[in-house]
């Protein structure tokens, strides 16, 4: 039975925005991080913090996190997403900017459009979202073409894992609408992608990585409880609390707040260059990220 939801107010639109500005702040505590940890144990890291938070705060709640059916096959899998995605993040973000970073990444909404039209009927692809999608492409292009001017080619490479990322994180988001949206809570959905992906991440960095930690001094340990505390634990269960109160493609219209937040801060706090290529790239997606996701009058959010 599908509740009804309240219509958007101030205090919705203030917790949205807020949300979007601590996830664009993360780009930057996970460039500030890199510089004393490396990327997939800064990842690991992450996950098993926030994993340990939601299971106590689920077990304050009295509220079940795992499935003893095949559900937890679907746990799994939208775990090794998450995880793999993270991977993708992190290491991006060894070699690009966090301003180029926040934008390959902020392309999942657009990918989950393109999906959505193959995957779920529901949802096939109108004029408005063609024209999102050609905007956002044109934005992609624009950025490549700013790392491309970069004196190293890696920073192309870190744009490219940073779309991967964005299109891992799409690919979570259609698996979990498409397969397992109805045998899930909000909180288990969390849950397996923090705690599936903590096992994943802890095993790649021991194989993978044998300098795991080079120095921990408080940027480093203080950006790394940000990104588990406040982002991957207090800002996902705002989130859940958000789209189960209200209608979630209005609030999902907001999210084009993130790069926009993510640009302006690499910029301030890590001196990321702004060029016309990068702020013309960044303008491109977030417009083409707004004419996908604003809602369509008369249409029933899911």
């Amino acid at each position: 039975m599908q509740t009804s939801k309240r219509a958007l107010d101030g205090r919705a639109v203030a917790t949205v925005v807020t949300l979007c500005f601590l996830w664009g702040l993360s780009q930057v505590s996970i460039k500030a991080a890199s510089t004393g940890v490396s990327p997939i144990f800064q990842a690991a890291a992450r996950s098993i913090i926030a994993a340990c938070l939601v299971a106590l705060w689920a077990r304050a709640r009295g509220l079940p996190l795992m499935h003893r059916d095949r559900t937890l096959v679907h746990g799994l899998t939208i775990g090794c997403l998450f995880g793999t995605e993270f991977v993708f993040v992190y290491l991006g973000l060894y070699y690009t900017t966090a301003s180029h970073a926040v934008i390959f990444l902020y392309t999942a909404p657009l990918f989950v459009a393109l999906g959505a039209h193959w995957l779920l009927p529901a949802e096939t692809m109108t004029a408005r979202t063609g024209a999102g999608l050609l905007l956002a492409f044109a934005g992609v292009l624009a950025t490549f073409w700013d790392s491309l001017q970069a004196p190293s080619r890696l920073q192309l490479l870190g744009d490219l894992l940073s779309l991967a990322a964005g299109f891992l994180w799409a690919a979570t988001s259609l698996y979990l609408k498409r397969i397992v949206r109805t045998s899930m809570t909000p909180s288990q959905m969390l849950f397996y992608q923090l705690a599936f992906s903590a096992v994943q991440l802890s095993a790649m960095t021991l194989l993978l990585e044998s300098r795991r930690v080079t120095a921990l001094g408080p940027l480093v340990l203080g950006s790394i409880a940000y990104q588990g505390i406040v982002v991957a634990f207090a800002s996902y269960l705002a989130w859940f609390w958000l789209i189960q109160a209200y209608p979630v493609s209005h609030v999902s219209a907001f999210t084009f707040f993130t790069p926009i937040f993510g640009i302006l801060l690499g910029g301030v706090l890590l001196h990321d260059p702004l060029t016309a290529h990068l702020l013309m790239g960044g303008a491109l997606v977030v417009a083409g990220m707004t004419l996908v996701n604003w809602p369509r009058h008369g249409r029933e959010p899911l």
